[in-house]
């Protein structure tokens, strides 16, 4: 094994303030906590407490990702950037997730089985190339800068790329991941990514050790109540996580606290919108792409948005989705330089969309692919 695997820090620079400094906000915080929930009928929010020592991921983890390439290893052989295969459809096939890191695109090509890279957005996609075939419809990819980490949905797995001289290397990978993950998210405040076991509502925790791209599960959370529901995403917003429900189970948006994922509410919805797909916060709205109905139905597909979550069993929304033409199933929502992307399917010519989101709602909308 190479440096780059075998080096680890023994411990992590401490980065918080003296605790002289730390009681006096506690308590504060604690105070501040319990005068929310009072007279609220709601239960006061728990302070968290963070250690002063916390544990590197290579000093405390579950697993250890396995190594399938070494960058860094006398018997790594590089590839030429030009060798890299490009994608042989001139099509997208379920395109389920678009983003972006640094000056790359990146398309998850679901129903295609594979994972597509491209500098801008206005070539064929026979000009994109292909980081990874070796999926089975995967549906997200999520980075830090360092690791690029996609979902293996159907072969319940996480697959580790790395870049190395313009080329997307697997190096890791982690087998025996729930029951079809389904979702990563890299939560730079935690420096986690959280990957969503769809199934069987538990969330794998993922880190790596600052300066070494070597991967780690550190945990592994469950929400109970999503044990026996179809759950195709979550939202980290602030100190909280958002997961909508799927089918079957009871149609409600769970709001959980993201430390210890304890339920703090519960946002009942409409059978008609059952089968949620994704919740994005934006322009003071709550957006909410649809894919069924309580009875698995697609005609009830479509984009909603309302003021307030609570607003939602009342039917208090509107639907927005003739922005986009409509008749499709739109699925994930991402954001890139201020612009939001959503990727659909089911309407041939409309597979990503580019628009923005104002104070007046849906504008600039456009069809990418």
């Amino acid at each position: 094994m190479s440096r780059k695997f075998k080096k680890r820090p023994t411990k992590r620079p401490l980065t918080f303030p003296c605790l002289s400094l730390v009681l006096p906000l506690l308590m504060a915080g604690i105070l501040t906590a319990c005068s929310q929930g009072a007279g609220t009928g709601e239960p006061p929010l728990q302070a968290v407490t963070k250690e002063l020592d916390t544990p590197l991921p290579g000093e405390a983890h579950l697993r250890a990702f396995t190594v399938v390439q070494d960058l860094e290893s006398e018997d790594f052989v590089p590839v030429s950037p030009q060798h890299v295969p490009r994608s042989p459809f001139s099509d997208l096939s379920v395109p389920t997730y678009i983003t972006r890191t640094d000056d790359t695109y990146f398309i998850v090509d679901c129903y295609h089985n594979q994972v597509i890279y491209h500098d801008n957005l206005t070539d064929p996609l026979t000009e994109w190339q292909v980081l990874t075939d070796e999926i089975d419809r995967g549906h997200t990819i999520a980075s830090d800068g360092v690791v690029y980490l996609v979902d293996d949905t159907e072969g319940n797995r996480i697959l580790v790329f790395e870049k190395k001289e313009g080329v997307f290397y697997h190096t890791q990978t982690l087998d025996g991941v729930g029951n079809r993950p389904h979702y990563i998210v890299y939560d730079a405040p935690t420096d986690t990514f959280y990957v969503w076991s769809s199934m069987n509502g538990e969330m794998y925790l993922c880190r790596h050790d600052p300066g070494d791209s070597r991967m780690y599960l550190t945990e592994v959370r469950t929400v109970d109540a999503l044990k026996d529901t179809y759950v195709r995403s979550f939202t980290i917003e602030g100190d909280d996580i958002y997961f909508v429900s799927g089918t079957p189970g009871t149609p409600a948006i769970l709001q959980a606290d993201l430390s210890t994922f304890t339920v703090r509410k519960t946002y009942p919805v409409p059978d008609e919108m059952a089968g949620m797909i994704q919740l994005t916060f934006a322009g003071g709205y709550c957006y909410i792409t649809v894919s069924t109905d309580i009875t698995g139905s697609q005609d009830c597909a479509t984009i909603l948005r309302t003021k307030h979550l609570k607003n939602l069993a009342d039917g208090k929304y509107e639907d927005i989705y003739a922005h986009f033409i409509g008749g499709g199933t739109p699925y994930y929502i991402s954001l890139i330089d201020n612009s939001y992307y959503l990727t659909e399917h089911r309407i041939p010519g409309h597979a990503v969309w580019k628009f923005d989101i104002t104070k007046d709602g849906v504008e600039h909308v456009e069809a990418v692919y």
